[in-house]
């Protein structure tokens, strides 16, 4: 079973041809895909997504790079959302969010103070995360050992060896996608090769993050099979095997998974 546990399905990118991007990973061998927010101006659309179709969760989160321009008010709008969505199975996490210390002209400190307060009601609400860590893993690391989230995925993960060791003891899972496809990207590989099963979650970031043979194209969920092939192959273990083990670390660390839509997979009836 193949989980894509980051993708941005409501993203621009893909709202000429969004049905036929979904049904095609669904063909290929995905069984669910976890859609995360970036703002609260999302919101509405990764539920509905999770609404029409029970093979879909989703997070709710305000992304590092939109911080900046989030109004004084949408943390409070997030709990609101959060209060309003915490009886819907398919509301998985709290996500996307994080440090980004890598693009420049962003306010750290601001960064910081909504990663902090949307941690605290991860922590409130009793929701994993998923984050974005860019260049900033052992501040990230800092906030995470203070307020103690029920666990989740540090997406693209791009750590050191040691750093990773850290992430797996707060009960988080590592997330790799397409950045690992490639030949130079040698210290994701060696993260692939070296931690331990129990480490890896699968994913997209579709449609960021395209794997090599589709290089600086857009990229989708259908891809995570390939994906997933790769990986397997660097493991040196059978893809079955990688693919069940992936799956049941993301369902460990996205506990609620398995009620909303692995159990129920299929589009939602209409009418």
């Amino acid at each position: 079973m193949l989980i894509d546990t980051h993708c941005h399905l409501d993203a621009a990118e893909y709202d000429a041809d969004r049905d036929a991007v979904r049904e095609r990973a669904f063909a290929s061998g995905v069984a669910a895909i976890v859609v995360p927010a970036v703002d609260v101006a999302s919101f509405d659309a990764v539920r509905a997504l999770a609404a029409a179709d029970a093979r879909i969760g989703y997070a709710l989160g305000i992304h590092p790079l939109y911080v900046d321009r989030a109004g004084e008010d949408d943390l409070a709008r997030l709990r609101h959302a959060l209060e309003a969505s915490i009886d819907d199975p398919a509301l998985l996490a709290v996500g996307e969010i994080g440090l980004d210390f890598f693009e420049p002209g962003l306010d750290r400190a601001r960064q910081e103070r909504y990663f902090r307060a949307q941690l605290e009601l991860a922590r409130e609400f009793g929701l994993p995360v998923l984050m974005h860590v860019r260049r900033s893993q052992d501040v990230v690391l800092k906030h995470l050992r203070s307020v103690r989230p029920p666990g989740g995925i540090a997406h693209a993960f791009n750590g050191s060896v040691q750093q990773a060791a850290q992430y797996l003891q707060l009960g988080m899972a590592l997330g790799f996608g397409g950045a690992m496809t490639f030949d130079r990207a040698l210290q994701i590989r060696r993260l692939v090769r070296e931690l331990p099963g129990d480490a890896h979650v699968l994913e997209t970031d579709a449609p960021d993050i395209p794997p090599a043979w589709i290089a600086r194209r857009r990229n989708e969920p259908a891809q995570l099979a390939r994906i997933a092939q790769v990986f397997a192959d660097l493991r040196g273990e059978p893809v079955e095997l990688a693919a069940k083990r992936t799956a049941s670390n993301a369902l460990r660390v996205l506990p609620r998974m398995a009620s909303a839509f692995v159990r129920d997979a299929g589009p939602r009836p209409t009418g």
